[in-house]
């Protein structure tokens, strides 16, 4: 419904402008009705009205080529002004200008109906154009263009790609053509086609442009092998530098190769690019994705981040760690929550009875984190959670003497120590908090819009979450997972902390002082949102590298010595942050390893993990980790249903 209200809505804008611009003509601006007639073609390209109107203003100019100085292409040009000009251009006999100018309106808006035209279908033009401007044209279009191409986009660029193909009906022999046109019929679909096209191509005249089609289209077209054999025998045959691309294809060799699951013999081409060219703005970035690829280690991310830091214009750094973060925890989204009572909430939410008077009234054997208790309130207000004992050591209880409390206990049922935030704070942090994030260091940058709120109200807001917002993921969270967006909450919360009184030296600042308060606070998923804003500003700010890691030291050693003798539900979460942090010792990150595999032994029940020794946190003997399994929705004592 919403489309069609859309299209409806363009076409009387359209409408309007062509109204407009008759009346300009009719009264002799024709400068102003062709300003009027450029806005109308970007809401509507195929009205009626519209390529009249145009026909008229290029009949009151004193022909098409008269007209072409209304529309201007020389210093900064606008998308309707350029395609007006291409019809201009069209009308005029200019053949190929016309399909130069459409192409470039292609490679911006390829979503389009631009093609759709009908001087672009007549059956002599394809004889009347030259394919050189043909094939540049459609390198133009093709060079922004997904791969491939989703369906609007592609219904819009088809009548392109028929006129191209019709133009190598009367130029069968033009490589160029043939490689270009490879590459769109391969966005298209027509994978096979695509590989027809270019080995045409590459035939008649061996050489990279070919080479890289050729490869391109037998990747796509599911033979990859082949691919690498066509691009290393160009490879081989261009000797180094008399190419002047010849490095991107030796990058595309190596990251082929990463794909089909053999990255170490990848490594080697890139060496040989950066041994030419050390600062090169693919191969650099290639070679951590590369590196990552063989063991997984997040430090090769890291990696990506601090080059992209260093070398802001190499993009491909940013786009790849943007690919390799993509829904990873931490890295790319918020980590999940075990606890019990989140189990239960989950079970209950799938009923199909369930609503929001439906209640819990919930007791687990040990205490979990409070704020587990927000996320079921925030999805059942009428629940209730209690607890049956509360494990030692406390979790209630501070690692440190904080100067910051947000969480004050009576027995085991916890209440907020700080008061709401105001609610145009709220209401900021609300618009704000994602579950998603494109990389660690986008969530720290996404965060700065927090910057401003006052620091009582960031506090606040971590043991007052406001609702989900009013769209389709704010309410599937609600319905389902409510967890997640509490957790994103406290994550963003964390986040405008960590950019609290910039101004102030790390070491001494604000920030550093409530964040480490909330880290070393009590056992909560608070700990582990602080943790992340940590982690965040060890990824942007080397500096503070040694400290972040000596912080997360000590709340990953008392998680691994409470878990000798209790659950500790957010260990698995931390472990994962310290692994996230590249630059903390391997001592460290080897016990988070440890950690890790032994919650997924707990989980799986696999008994013969128990007895593997391991990395042991520090201060003594003492300190060896246990495996007490944790709670489960079976231990639960549950009660839930309707009053």
């Amino acid at each position: 419904m919403s489309g069609h209200t859309d299209e409806g809505d363009e076409r009387l804008a359209a409408e309007g402008e062509v109204a407009v611009a008759r009346l300009a003509i009719d009264s002799g601006d024709l400068t102003h009705a062709a300003e009027h007639l450029c806005d109308a073609i970007l809401a509507d390209p195929q009205l009626p009205e519209l390529h009249e109107a145009l026909a008229e203003l290029c009949a009151a100019a004193g022909g098409p080529a008269a007209a072409r100085e209304l529309f201007p292409l020389d210093g900064q040009v606008y998308l309707g002004t350029a395609v007006c000009r291409a019809h201009v251009e069209a009308a005029a006999g200019d053949w190929d200008t016309a399909v130069g100018l459409l192409a470039s309106a292609i490679r911006y808006e390829p979503a389009r109906p631009w093609a759709h035209t009908a001087w672009l279908a007549r059956e002599d033009l394809p004889g009347l154009v030259d394919p050189d401007a043909v094939a540049q044209a459609v390198a133009r279009a093709t060079g922004t263009l997904p791969d491939p191409l989703p369906a609007e986009p592609a219904d819009a660029v088809r009548p392109f790609h028929d006129f191209v193909l019709a133009v190598l009906a009367h130029h069968g022999d033009h490589v160029p053509l043939l490689a270009m046109a490879s590459g769109l019929t391969r966005r298209l679909g027509d994978t096979a086609r695509a590989v027809e096209l270019a080995e045409r191509a590459h035939r008649s005249a061996p050489g990279y442009l070919s080479a890289v089609m050729l490869g391109n289209a037998l990747r796509s077209a599911g033979r990859p092998e082949r691919a690498l054999a066509v691009w290393e025998a160009e490879l081989e045959r261009a000797a180094p530098g008399v190419e002047d691309n010849s490095s991107y294809l030796a990058v595309d060799v190596a990251e082929l190769y990463g794909a089909l699951g053999r990255p170490a013999e990848g490594l080697p081409w890139l060496d040989r690019v950066l041994a030419a060219e050390p600062d090169h703005p693919k191969a650099g970035p290639a070679r951590y994705g590369l590196r990552h690829a063989l063991d997984g280690d997040p430090a090769h991310l890291l990696g990506l981040a601090d080059h992209h830091r260093a070398h802001p214009e190499h993009e491909y750094a940013q786009e790849l760690l943007e690919r390799l973060s993509h829904r990873e925890p931490w890295l790319g989204l918020v980590s999940g929550a075990t606890e019990a009572t989140v189990n239960v909430l989950h079970q209950v939410l799938a009923a199909p009875d369930t609503d929001r008077d439906t209640e819990i009234d919930c007791t687990t054997s040990t205490m979990e984190p409070p704020s587990s208790v927000l996320a079921v309130r925030l999805a059942l207000p009428r629940s209730t959670v209690g607890y049956q004992a509360v494990g030692e050591p406390d979790p209630r209880l501070p690692l440190i003497e904080p100067t910051t409390r947000i969480w004050t206990w009576d027995g085991t049922d916890a209440r907020p120590a700080v008061a709401p935030p105001a609610p145009r704070s709220a209401e900021l942090v609300r618009a704000t908090a994602e579950i998603f994030w494109p990389t660690v260091p986008a969530a720290y940058d996404h965060a700065v819009r927090l910057a401003g709120l006052p620091l009582d109200d960031l506090l606040g807001v971590l043991v007052h979450p406001p609702a989900p917002r009013e769209d389709e993921l704010g309410r599937a969270l609600l319905a389902h997972q409510p967890e997640l967006w509490v957790r994103a909450v406290q994550v963003f919360a964390c986040l405008g902390i960590a950019h609290h009184r910039t101004d102030q030296p790390w070491e001494d600042s604000e920030r550093r002082r409530v964040l480490r308060d909330l880290l070393l606070g009590p056992e909560d998923w608070v700990v582990e949102a602080a943790a992340f804003a940590l982690v965040a500003i060890g990824w942007t700010e080397p500096r503070t590298r040694t400290d972040v890691a000596g912080l997360l030291r000590q709340r990953l050693h008392h998680g691994a010595r409470a878990r000798r003798t209790r659950a500790v539900t957010i260990l698995r979460s931390l472990s994962a942050l310290v692994l996230v942090a590249p630059w903390m010792a391997e001592e460290d990150r080897a016990l988070a390893r440890h950690l890790t595999a032994r919650e997924d032994a707990a989980d799986t029940g696999a008994a013969e993990a128990e007895a593997e020794s391991g990395p042991e946190p520090a201060q003594g003997p003492e300190a060896a980790v246990s495996t007490a399994a944790e709670p489960r929705p079976g231990r639960l004592r549950r009660l839930f249903g309707r009053r």
